[in-house]
């Protein structure tokens, strides 16, 4: 099923390394699509296929001159979805504290247990 909000798409452009890699050049400023597709060995209508993708998400933008196509990274939907993952981070270091909290508790009436079934 295909990513229908931004934030879906976001994340699921993230999910192939080969998008990760592309993103990794662009963030080193903008390329034509045979600078980018040149460290993969991939055809280039695979690589035409993941900047599809990126550029779906908002993630690439394309623009062309004369007869070059360059290409340049779109930080926004990144800073989008990294605020998602730090308010959710929160949420689970809370919760995860919470669960090192209840399983010390555990531990320690156990241990205490076992102690008292000794001396008896």
């Amino acid at each position: 099923m295909p990513a229908t909000d931004s934030l879906s798409r976001v994340f699921s452009a993230l999910a192939d390394p080969t998008r990760r890699a592309i993103l990794s050049r662009l963030a080193q400023g903008p390329a034509t699509v045979g600078e980018v597709a040149m460290p993969f060995a991939v055809s280039a209508p695979a690589i035409s296929q993941h900047l599809k993708v990126l550029e779906r998400a908002g993630l690439v933008t394309r623009t062309t001159q004369a007869q070059w196509r360059t290409l340049s990274l779109q930080a926004e939907p990144l800073d989008e979805a990294s605020a998602w993952v730090e308010k959710h981070r929160r949420e689970w270091n809370l919760r995860l504290d919470a669960l090192d909290a209840h399983l010390q508790t555990m531990k320690t009436r156990t241990t205490s247990n076992d102690t008292q079934e000794t001396e008896s």
